[in-house]
């Protein structure tokens, strides 16, 4: 089984250094650097829905106002689960630089059930709204809200495939440099996500409760 202290070494200032395992060959170097990219290009497509909710947030048309639809303990619960499988998913990511698969994969485990817990919380708050009336066509601030929140929740859904896909390769394959990587990254995404969801928290939520 690989692990760290296998890894491939380069020359360094100081002699060699160690690579972590996903860095091992040049081609997984390469693709992690596009998924960095990719990452920046979904920035900017966050960027616009944050912009975009901005300036439709008080235009309510007389219908639900966020101050009376958003209720703290049903996205204060979302933000506990996706915080906590940020965490897990870090220690996912550790364990696999250490080569301990079984440990890769419980933490993992882990992670993507504390995804479906936000999903689902998330999935019973857009119910509640719906069955009061605050439905998309409803405002420009409903629309904004529901285009910007579930994108995100999309995302979190793709996050939820993606990772499952990859446990079952580490479960089959081991740690290798290509499973590694595929650990690497999908934690990657999945900390993207954790931070657009805290300024989704701050900017939507937050603020909506107090102005």
């Amino acid at each position: 089984m690989a692990t760290r202290a296998h890894a491939m070494e380069e020359p360094g200032d100081g002699g060699t250094r160690a690579l972590a395992l996903e860095y091992t060959h040049a081609e997984d170097r390469t693709r992690i650097l596009g998924f960095w990219i990719f990452l920046a290009t979904d920035m900017i497509l966050f960027g616009c829905l944050f912009a975009t909710y901005l300036v439709l947030r008080t235009h309510t048309d007389g219908g639900p106002t966020p101050a009376t639809l958003f209720d703290m303990k049903g996205f204060g619960a979302e933000t506990l689960a996706l915080l906590t499988s940020s965490f897990t998913g870090g220690l996912a990511t550790m364990s696999m630089r250490d080569g301990r698969h079984k440990s890769v994969a419980f933490w993992m485990s882990v992670t993507i059930v504390l995804g479906l817990t936000f999903l689902s919380i998330e999935a019973s708050e857009f119910a509640h709204d719906a069955f009061i009336g605050a439905v998309w066509q409803r405002s420009a601030f409903l629309s904004s809200f529901f285009t910007l929140v579930g994108t995100h929740g999309c995302h979190v859904t793709f996050g939820v495939l993606w990772m499952l896909v990859t446990l079952y390769q580490v479960l089959r394959r081991g740690l290798t440099p290509r499973t590694a990587r595929k650990v690497f990254v999908v934690n990657l995404y999945w900390h993207f996500l954790d931070v657009v969801w805290i300024f989704i928290f701050t900017v939507v939520y937050l603020t909506g409760m107090v102005m």
